[in-house]
């Protein structure tokens, strides 16, 4: 199957130069695009018990599609993907007539996503009674087999061990998901044991340097960094082509937006602008509990929000993991402790029936109210314009790990007000604008075939737990074998 192009209208001829400029790309976009099927290929001999799909052309025929770019779902589609892209997109009765030799899975009853992209995904796990652990082998496993093709770790405690996690998967040796690592993270005199705690401006500038050199994409600066630090960090990551995102409390939005960040993370629940008296470069404790009744359409607020949209900065949403600290809402998702290594999941369990059963007034956890107020703090950045993206971030007491925590922001999404086709574009074609990865994020042809398949409809159900395969880059994964194989060992391997 080949694609057609055409020049636009009034367009210029390129010239000589420009040909051999164009001709140069194109050859290290094939170079790289074989580099990419050679380690799929890998991939999918290396662990052949865990592949569902692998034909030179696959296609999946009688599915919905939710395509990632805000237009209407569309039914009985045909999806054919080629040499690891999607070659072709129609109706079934118009596409199978010309399917030739190709692999074709009846999928009836089956919905068709992106797929997802998250922009808050650690490597890591923290959970119970104050545990930590790399999670190279479960994690990524449970990632892509929950539908996550590509993450941004957002945050490395152990950098090393993600770059080389990253290589690995890359090559084909392992299975997970693509990954966008990031340095340690950068926070001031304050912090775990395990980020780099900066002492000024030249600190900042001097460990940005080392660790762009290594070869991270993104670095995270951390609650209690000053604007100096800060802005230090950003300007000498971008001088590297690295990027910056932030969990910040210290510094507030607008500070960090006029200092360049390119991104920022958890939404209402780490900026502590709106604070009565709140100083600069201070991290005001318990500044949360006074947004019970933040006005999100005052002129306070809006500020921000233009702010962000203005300079092209998105909002990372991470619903997950602040729900299982609320007070009054449902049971934790039981998958959750049959994933974990039981002697975590009795720990998180103990403590998710603790706070899921406080009173409202005990102060445990997060008051309900604030909760519904961060909800309705990204739905009106959303309507305002900006760019909103999601990510699970495992951390906590445990109870949102990863994978599992990604589809349960599906839900929370909804509950912000966001409909099931909005939710598929913040989980899939947001995240991958701010990596910057325009061939992933929708189905669309000439895209890589990163592709949930899930059971049933999202758009009825409400939910996208029942992943049954995962394609990355045209390989499709036996979504429920992957869970199988990291089953009770997940947060200690």
């Amino acid at each position: 199957m080949t694609l057609t192009t055409r020049t636009r209208p009034g367009a210029r001829t390129p010239s000589l130069g420009a040909f051999s400029a164009l001709a140069a790309v194109a050859a290290l976009s094939t170079a790289t695009g074989h580099a990419r099927l050679a380690a799929q290929e890998e991939a999918a001999e290396r662990f052949a018990e865990f592949v569902a799909v692998h034909a030179p052309v696959v296609a999946l025929t009688k599915v919905k599609i939710i395509d990632g770019t805000g237009g209407p779902s569309r039914e009985d589609m045909a999806i054919v993907i080629e040499d690891g892209r999607i070659a072709a997109i129609g109706p079934t009765a118009e596409v199978a007539a010309g399917l030739g030799n190709a692999r074709v899975v009846d999928l009836g009853g089956h919905t068709v996503i992106p797929g997802l992209v998250g922009l808050h995904n650690h490597s890591y796990y923290t959970g119970g009674d104050g545990r930590a652990a790399q999670l190279s082998f479960s994690g990524s496993r449970l990632y892509l087999a929950s539908g996550v093709t590509t993450i941004r770790t957002t945050g490395a405690r152990a950098p090393y061990e993600e770059l080389n996690l990253k290589a690995a998967i890359d090559a084909g040796r392992s299975i997970g998901p693509r990954m966008f690592t990031t340095g340690p993270y950068l926070t001031g005199e304050e912090g775990s044991q395990s980020m780099a705690h900066l002492d000024g401006a030249e600190e900042a500038r001097r460990l940005v340097r080392y660790w762009a050199e290594e070869g991270v994409s993104w670095f995270k600066a951390y609650t209690w960094i000053s604007r100096e630090e800060l802005g230090a960090a950003i300007e000498e990551a971008h001088r590297h082509g690295v990027k910056v995102t932030a969990h910040l409390c210290s510094v507030g939005y607008r500070e960090a937006v006029a200092l360049g960040i390119d991104n920022l993370e958890h939404g209402l629940f780490a900026n502590s602008e709106y604070h009565p008296g709140k100083q600069p470069d201070d991290c005001p404790s318990g500044f949360r509990t006074g947004y019970a009744h933040l006005d999100v359409g005052s002129e306070e607020v809006q500020a921000t929000f233009r702010d962000m949209i203005e300079n092209d900065v998105a909002m990372t949403s991470t619903l997950a993991v602040y729900e299982i600290s609320v007070p009054g809402r449902d049971p934790i998702d039981p998958r959750v402790y049959e994933m974990l290594a039981p002697e975590i999941a009795e720990e998180v369990r103990e403590r998710a029936e603790f706070i899921r059963s406080a009173t409202l007034d005990s102060g445990i956890g997060i008051h309900p109210d604030v909760y519904r107020k961060a909800l309705e703090y990204e739905y009106a950045f959303v309507q305002a314009g900006g760019t909103l993206a999601a990510g699970v971030d495992p951390t906590g007491y445990g109870a949102a790990p990863p994978g599992l925590g990604d589809q349960a922001n599906f839900e929370l999404l909804l509950e912000a007000g966001f409909t099931p086709v909005e939710v598929v574009q913040i989980m899939s074609a947001n995240g991958a604008r701010v990596l910057g990865m325009d061939d992933l994020g929708t189905i669309e042809v000439g895209k890589l075939a990163d592709l949930v398949v899930l059971e049933g409809d999202p758009e009825a159900d409400g939910h996208i737990r029942d992943t049954r395969m995962v394609f990355k880059g045209g390989i499709g994964w036996d979504a429920p074998m992957l869970m199988e194989s990291v089953r009770g060992i997940v947060g200690i391997r």
